[in-house]
């Protein structure tokens, strides 16, 4: 999937809400610049997030095999986990001063994280599609670091610190999972 980028939601829509835009701004001692490039990356990390937790859960749902309860029960966990990042994230933008994510449209367009809507799905692949996803979601968040780390965010930094460890255990988890077994999960 290319590379998604804040500008890419709907300009007509971006100018009817500008006014609004101004009565949402927070204030914040960091340059305009920095928490718009800033709110931008996660803006996109948000999306992302969000793409693999309902990957998460759709494999969740859908998983079979003689490790369904094991399986089932880790990929529950990790959305949970997923999940718990998408309100301080969100939240985060807002204290930049700015606006974040509207709607499933906007994290359609946003999204890193190519979607998975196949009938069937075997175990094998669901943990290693899993595994890749938050692989790139570590890496796309250590991108969002060296943004914030480059323009002072200290606290924004600080949260993406724990995100990418909680990504890289995900990561960890589910390749070691996957590791040596079948397309059956044995």
């Amino acid at each position: 999937m290319a590379t998604a980028k804040i500008e890419d939601v709907k300009p007509a829509q971006q100018q009817k809400n500008s006014a609004t835009i101004a009565q949402l701004a927070t204030p914040t001692d960091l340059k305009a610049n920095a928490t718009k490039a800033i709110s931008d990356a996660l803006n996109i990390a948000l999306s992302d997030v969000f793409a693999i937790y309902l990957k998460t859960k759709n494999f969740h749902w859908h998983m079979s095999g003689p490790h369904f309860r094991d399986y089932h029960l880790l990929l529950d966990e990790q959305a949970d986990q997923l999940f718990a990042m998408t309100d301080p994230l969100a939240e985060r933008v807002r204290k930049l001063g700015c606006t974040t994510l509207r709607s499933i449209g906007q994290i359609s367009k946003l999204q890193r994280v190519t979607d998975n809507e196949a009938a069937f799905v075997t175990p094998t692949t669901m943990l290693s599609e899993l595994c890749d996803d938050n692989k790139s979601l570590a890496h796309n968040l250590r991108e969002t670091h060296d943004l914030c780390h480059d323009n002072g965010d200290v606290a924004t930094a600080s949260l993406l610190e724990v995100w990418i460890d909680e990504t890289e255990r995900r990561t960890w988890f589910l390749f070691e999972t996957c590791r040596g077994a079948d397309d059956h999960g044995h």
